[in-house]
This record gives C-alpha cells, sequence and structure tokens, in this order.
C-alpha cells in the first residue's frame, strides 16, 4: 500500500497566497474595467491637486516678492523724513507729557492681550473669520503685515482703515502709529502718508520693543 504523500505546508501556503493575490488582481482590474469612470476621477482629483500646489506656490513668490518691495518703499519713508522714527521710550514721553494722539493699528486678538491707555484703535488689518476654500492656499500664505501665516489667525486688510482715522484725525495731526512689532504700523504710515498725513510719527519696534523696556502706557 503506498503511502499517500502530502505538499509541503510552506508548497501550499505559498500556492494559496499566490492564488488569493492573482484572484484579487483579478477582481481589481475587473472592476477597473466596469468602472472606467474611477480612473478618470483619479486622474482629475489628481491634476486638480497639481495645479493648486502649483498656484499656491506661484502665489507665496509674488508675496515674497511683493514683501520686498514694500519694505523698500517704508525704508525709504523712514530714510527720506517723511515718517519720523521714536523709540518706545520717547513715544511714551510724547503721549504723557505733550498730549500727542497715538494710533494702535494692532488686530483685534493682539488688543485684546494688552490695551493701551490714552490710545485710538483702528486695525489696518483684523481677524479674517471667513473661510473661503478656493481661497485657502492664499490665506495659508497671506502676508498680515508682520509675519505669515504661523497657526495664528489669519488677517485682512480692512478698506475703511483711512475712513475711519479721517474720522478722528484731521490731516494736519501729529500721529504717531504703533503696532505690536512695527511692520503693520509702517504699511499704516504709508497709506496715512499717501492720503495726505504728512506729521507722522512710528514707534520702532512696537509695543513688544515697549513691554521689554518697560515704558509705555500698556
Amino acid at each position: 500500500m503506498e503511502a499517500l504523500s502530502l505538499l509541503p505546508i510552506n508548497t501550499l501556503s505559498n500556492n494559496h497566497i499566490s492564488l488569493t493575490a492573482s484572484s484579487n488582481y483579478v477582481s481589481l482590474y475587473s472592476s477597473l474595467q466596469l468602472n472606467p469612470s474611477l480612473t478618470a476621477r483619479t486622474l482629475t482629483l489628481r491634476k486638480s491637486v497639481v495645479r493648486v500646489q502649483a498656484e499656491s506656490e506661484d502665489y507665496e513668490l509674488k508675496q515674497m516678492r511683493d514683501m520686498a518691495a514694500a519694505r523698500k518703499r517704508w525704508e525709504a519713508l523712514v530714510r527720506d523724513g517723511k515718517v519720523k522714527v521714536l523709540t518706545p521710550r520717547e513715544a511714551g514721553y510724547a503721549v504723557q507729557l505733550s498730549g500727542k494722539p497715538l494710533l494702535d493699528v494692532r488686530p483685534s486678538n493682539e488688543r485684546n492681550k494688552a490695551w493701551v491707555r490714552a490710545s485710538t484703535w483702528i486695525p489696518i488689518f483684523d481677524v479674517d473669520n471667513k473661510l473661503d476654500f478656493g481661497t485657502v492656499p492664499r490665506k495659508v500664505t497671506n502676508f498680515v503685515m508682520g509675519g505669515w501665516w504661523s497657526g495664528m489667525p489669519t488677517l485682512s486688510y480692512d478698506s475703511q482703515f483711512l475712513t475711519k482715522v479721517a474720522e478722528k484725525f484731521p490731516k494736519d495731526s501729529e500721529l504717531i502709529v504703533a503696532c505690536q512689532k512695527g511692520l503693520r504700523s509702517l504699511a499704516a504710515c504709508e497709506l496715512l502718508y499717501n492720503a495726505g498725513y504728512k506729521n507722522l510719527f512710528w514707534v520702532q519696534g512696537g509695543f513688544e520693543a515697549a513691554e521689554e523696556e518697560a515704558c509705555f502706557l500698556i
């Protein structure tokens, strides 16, 4: 009586895996054949992702160029004496002793942390709570006149900024302009100067530098 010869376990396992894998490939291939739109949708989605990424990169480059150009304009305003520079200590004395008006242009999320006595708050940029998926790449890299996206709220320019300032201050006012770090206030000074305000004072380093010197009215 002949003994029954059994296939090695490894051979059975390998054959089983091979058959299973083949069946899966056949099933997947059949599924794709039965659903040709699946491949088309995948390709369309992939193209869309690539296009959005390219647009985002182009926008980032444009933002960097715009930022560099803006810095040159602001430096020229200071260098040419069109906007005068004050240290935080000098600004503090000017507000306390001379009664010069202080314009706080910080957004609400910064002002709510620390407000400044004897100041008028008119933000040049403020928190943008609108979420438009069509502009998310732009908002993520949006230059907010004081920093790029870093997990902080996205800020948008207030188109009524100059109108609001004009309601509070005549154009011959000696106006001290400040923000948190000094960058957005320079942007505000440029807008104000071009709008006819010629007696502008910029607080170098902003309120952050004032806190370090412990010399301001925060």
